[in-house]
């Protein structure tokens, strides 16, 4: 696994640095997950203050398999300056039969409303569209996540329906709001 290509990519710029989940991220994820309970924890179930490093590995583990696999790309987010954990960021649900893929993004609560998920998105998007061949990406965020919904326009991303029980939260069928990013969009 070391020597695979996909495992040493790495994205960034001058804010941020991108690279695949390894197990060496888990203490940092645990800490940021428990940072992050009252920001991110309202809208994805698994942040709360009881994550542990159990959760963690198994998380990376699932990100590493789904590498391998070829159809999950989860992403560490990290400080360029100091190399702090950010967040995470990747592509999942492909249907490789339209070429399409979700991006789902998080930020820690330090670091927030800083422009950092918008960065991290649109690397990851374009990793998408020219390593992966996709056409069509989305993000689908319920309907009163407004900060995420904030970043899917920031990327370029069109909203194009609230989609009725879209998502299932918590086993309760939820609507949510679905944005379509196509490779023109991005900024």
């Amino acid at each position: 696994m070391e020597h695979d290509p996909q495992y040493t990519i790495e994205l960034g710029d001058a804010r941020v640095r991108l690279r695949p989940w390894n197990h060496a991220d888990a203490d940092a994820l645990v800490d940021a997950v428990r940072d992050s309970v009252d920001s991110v924890g309202r809208w994805l179930p698994w942040c709360r203050a009881d994550y542990g490093h159990d959760a963690a590995h198994a998380w990376i583990a699932r990100c590493q398999d789904g590498w391998q696999a070829g159809n999950h790309f989860a992403f560490a987010v990290r400080s360029a300056a100091d190399g702090s954990l950010l967040g995470g960021v990747g592509l999942n649900q492909f249907e490789p039969i339209h070429r399409r893929a979700n991006l789902g993004y998080w930020m820690r609560q330090a670091c927030q409303r800083r422009g950092l998920a918008t960065a991290a998105a649109q690397h990851v998007a374009r990793f998408g569209f020219e390593q992966l061949g996709l056409i069509r990406i989305e993000i689908v965020a319920l309907p009163d996540n407004a900060a995420s919904r904030a970043t899917a326009l920031r990327i370029g991303a069109r909203f194009e329906s609230i989609a009725r029980q879209r998502l299932l939260v918590e086993g309760q069928p939820r609507d949510a709001a679905v944005y379509g990013l196509l490779r023109s969009d991005l900024p």
